[in-house]
């Protein structure tokens, strides 16, 4: 491994500062080859809200001044990411130890494992993260990322589905459900940003009260959102039942055209668009009346009107009651995210 590679922090506390500074561009970037090579960005959504708020931190590995791999800790969970042309070099074992070894992120604790690689990288060691991480993400299921788990004594819990459907065009609701009887029940209109906010925070809050990470969006956390580029009011399905009340919704992602593109290095002229279910969700007591499935419809024939070819969405293995819905609906498996956490015995 070249000793030309260096390691630098990029903190995110000025937001201004942040997006505006070489490195955030570099990630940006990064991100876009990893999407074209993996079919998937190489960090959570939240994770990149929490950098731009200031709650973590990017490490950045830099060889011979390209940007080869990023690493963050946010909380006690690290997602790590090495550029598709770089891999196999051994830059993924560099970071992973940076993260994990390195004895001024252990805080009194030592891992097993201190690498030889690690004691390589020392003299270009900036600032450590903040926690060790006990929880990592595996986006995509990678081979090298699991035997890093398996060296570090890290334990599978989690597997996140990506499910895919190719969108018909024109694709509508009524004519995929002609007969649902949630058609007549309920409402379905746009978020109205400012008036809705609260309304949908306690929803989701309600909805995902034991979802380890969407459960726990906050006000300041759908503000974050709303003021990324991709955010489209008339994207936000939500449900409102006889009372007005809102009980469930179906918010879509669907990037911006220039950063799509920017993910697709070498589109055709029928260059495939992703849209995605960004989260889906029906309150506690609206459920089993089909509102789910009238919600997905809804979108599916929105992301078609909208341009896209395929439909997109995450869920966990076992929420099958979501999976089964999926499916009936003609999504397909695209790919797997693992959730690792260290071994309470060690």
């Amino acid at each position: 491994m070249s000793d030309s590679l260096k390691l630098e922090t990029l903190r995110a506390g000025d937001r201004a500062a942040l997006l505006d500074s070489r490195g955030y561009r570099d990630l940006v970037a990064l991100g876009a080859e990893v999407v074209a090579a993996d079919g998937q960005p190489p960090f959570n959504d939240q994770t990149l809200v929490d950098a731009r708020a200031g709650r973590c931190v990017f490490t950045l590995a830099y060889l011979d001044e390209t940007l080869a791999g990023a690493a963050v800790v946010n909380g006690d969970t690290l997602e790590l990411v090495i550029a598709p042309a770089l891999r196999g070099r051994g830059l993924g074992a560099a970071l992973t130890a940076h993260m994990l070894d390195e004895d001024k992120v252990l805080v009194g604790r030592r891992r097993p494992h201190v690498s030889y690689l690690s004691r390589l990288l020392e003299p270009f060691q900036s600032d450590a993260p903040l926690a060790i991480p006990t929880l990592a993400w595996s986006h995509g299921d990678h081979p090298a990322a699991a035997a890093l788990a398996a060296k570090y004594r890290f334990s599978a819990v989690r597997r996140l589905l990506q499910l895919r459907l190719e969108l018909e065009s024109p694709y509508t609701a009524e004519a995929s459900a002609p007969n649902s009887p949630a058609q007549t029940d309920f409402t379905i209109d746009s978020f109205v940003p400012g008036r809705d906010d609260d309304e949908w925070v306690a929803l989701n809050a309600r909805v995902f009260a034991e979802h380890p990470e969407q459960g726990s969006i906050t006000q300041s956390d759908l503000r974050a959102r709303i003021d990324e580029p991709w955010f489209e009011a008339g994207d936000f399905l939500v449900a409102r039942g006889p009372d007005g009340a809102m009980v469930g919704y179906n918010w879509l992602k669907i990037e911006p055209t220039d950063i799509a593109a920017a993910a697709t290095p070498t589109p055709t002229p029928a260059a495939e668009r992703v849209g995605e279910i960004y989260v889906i969700g029906v309150a506690p007591e609206a459920a089993g009346e089909g509102l789910g499935r009238l919600l997905m419809q809804h979108g599916l024939a929105a992301l078609a009107a909208r341009g896209c070819t395929t439909a997109a969405l995450y869920t966990d293995d076992d929420n099958a009651s979501a999976v089964q819905l999926y499916r009936s609906l003609g999504f397909t498996d695209y790919t797997v995210d693992v959730q690792y956490r260290e071994d309470a015995h060690r």
